[in-house]
């Protein structure tokens, strides 16, 4: 089976870098695989992405080594398995708060006896080899997204679950939950210090620490303060912030109004 290139940056030590995917087109996927991320997420949640659209862009993914990952809606069996089974070689699922619903994320991840997942790996098995059903359990990434304070509360119940990679830190719910206006990169208090909490509770059941960013700079700084894994912006943000960056000066040149919306 081809190995989860993550897996082995992490196991070395290395620090990763994520892409995120919102758009739903394959050529936009191919492109930003190009990049050098070390995987993408395709996000199946906030963004416009459905699922015959995420084959396309996982089948994109491929013509790299970008590890393919994505995020599904929700806690949900028959969309995790699908993805799966679609060649995604890491999950990333939103508002897990329990230990009971991290072991329904993770039971529906694995096949048997570790798991419950059924069989019919229809593409990850042109993605990661015939003997992908033999070592998909170890392979696969399951990464569960810690976002209120309610996860926060059962996080030590939810990292001890076998077959959990790792936690995913979404910081604008999290703000949300602890009744702080919400946005990327935050600097009050109360979420800073609810990060640093959930990243050093992580590390010590020596697990996997991910957060989504807006600016390298952010990145940088949640590296050092012990995350393996950041996600820099999406494909749509990036887009957007560029155009938005060079569009002032040709209308200030042409006397053109200039655009308030990104």
């Amino acid at each position: 089976m081809r190995e989860n290139k993550l897996k082995r940056q992490w196991a070395a030590g290395e620090k990763t870098v994520n892409g995120w995917l919102a758009i739903p087109n394959g050529f936009s996927a191919e492109i930003m695989a190009h990049q050098g991320f070390d995987s993408l997420t395709i996000d199946m949640q906030h963004g416009v992405v459905d699922y015959q659209a995420a084959v396309s862009m996982l089948q994109a993914i491929s013509t790299t080594d970008t590890v393919p990952m994505v995020r599904v809606p929700w806690n949900e069996p028959g969309v995790l398995q699908k993805v799966l089974d679609a060649g995604a070689y890491g999950v990333i699922c939103p508002m897990i708060n329990s230990r009971a619903e991290a072991e329904a994320f993770v039971s529906a991840c694995r096949y048997p006896p570790m798991g419950s997942r059924s069989f019919g790996p229809i593409r990850a098995t042109i993605y990661g080899g015939a003997d992908y059903p033999k070592h998909a359990n170890d392979e696969v990434l399951t990464l569960a997204m810690i976002e209120t304070k309610q996860a926060m509360a059962d996080l030590d119940a939810i990292l001890e679950v076998e077959g959990l990679d790792g936690i995913y830190v979404g910081p604008a719910d999290l703000a949300i939950s602890l009744g702080v206006t919400p946005g990327f990169d935050p600097e009050d208090k109360t979420v800073v210090d609810a990060i640093q909490s959930i990243v050093d509770t992580t590390k010590r059941h020596n697990k996997i620490a991910g957060i989504h960013c807006g600016s390298t700079a952010y990145i940088k700084r949640m590296w050092s303060i012990g995350f393996d894994y950041a996600t820099l912006l999406s494909e749509a943000r990036m887009m957007a912030m560029k155009a938005g960056e060079l569009l002032p000066e040709l209308k200030e040149r042409t006397g053109g109004a200039k655009s308030s919306t990104y």
